[in-house]
């Protein structure tokens, strides 16, 4: 199994509009560090499968038939977007997998165009060829499911975002279920004592919590913000030796490392 994070960004992206940070300078000045719309494709050489559609350009990145399914986490437009355009194409319907919201996002419910759109149950497996994607609750201003998924070769991958923490089920299922990595969402720096409470998304203790509650080999920080980059920036080597911090287009190949 093969993962490739398409896009490691909140929903400002990074460089952020108008901002002048170390972080945004750093990404206007190497395209490397760039944060697109959070997203990940995972394949295993038969299969690909995109998980959440937040790219504006998924008409000119895949062909016609390409992917077998599209998976969403939820209907936040940084994680549906790129559907609003897809959706207008011709040819074979597009399997589209999301979580039983039916505020959702109204006008792609309105006009869904190719796009096939089915509703999960949490923790009911999908089966799409040797992969099977478990839903699991996310703790989210709008229902959200993270997924473990696991190909029948042995490889695991656990995809959690957005999220702030797990709720109790979800984290009790990935405890059992023993992820060989997992990607989390880490969309703030350390909060500060006097600070805010947080919602909604994880900062950087919280999402290195669910990694190691998880029992994960490791570990990969996603959803990531200008500020979470500006502090990773300030603390080089900060996270522990089995978390990274994931970047646009990288590629994990687990059934490498991680296959029985």
């Amino acid at each position: 199994m093969r993962v490739t994070f398409l896009g490691t960004g909140g929903a400002g992206g990074v460089p952020r509009f108008g901002c002048a940070c170390p972080a945004c300078q750093r990404a206007k000045a190497e395209s490397r560090y760039i944060r697109r719309p959070c997203s990940a494709l995972i394949e295993d050489g038969k299969q690909k499968i995109l998980l959440d559609a937040g790219l504006m350009d998924l008409h000119d990145r895949f062909e016609p038939g390409e992917l077998c399914a599209i998976v969403l986490t939820h209907y936040h437009a940084d994680h549906v977007q790129g559907l609003l355009h897809l959706r207008w194409g011709k040819g074979s319907p597009i399997p589209v997998y999301a979580p039983p919201d039916q505020e959702g996002f109204t006008d792609l419910f309105k006009h869904p165009g190719i796009l096939d759109i089915r509703s999960l149950t949490a923790f009911e497996a999908l089966e799409l060829g040797d992969f099977s994607l478990t839903p699991l609750p996310l703790n989210h201003s709008k229902l959200t499911f993270g997924y473990a998924i696991a190909h029948r070769n042995g490889a695991r991958f656990a995809y959690l975002t957005d999220t702030l923490g797990l709720p109790q089920d979800s984290d009790h299922f990935l405890k059992q279920w023993g992820a060989n990595d997992i990607a989390v969402d880490c969309s703030h720096p350390p909060a500060a004592p006097s600070g805010k409470p947080l919602r909604n998304h994880n900062d950087v203790p919280a999402a290195l919590d669910i990694i190691q509650r998880s029992g994960a080999c490791r570990g990969w920080l996603t959803h990531l913000s200008h500020e979470t980059d500006c502090w990773l920036m300030d603390n080089p080597g900060a996270l522990p030796g089995s978390t990274t911090a994931a970047m646009d287009g990288q590629v994990v190949d687990l059934a490498s490392d991680h296959s029985p």
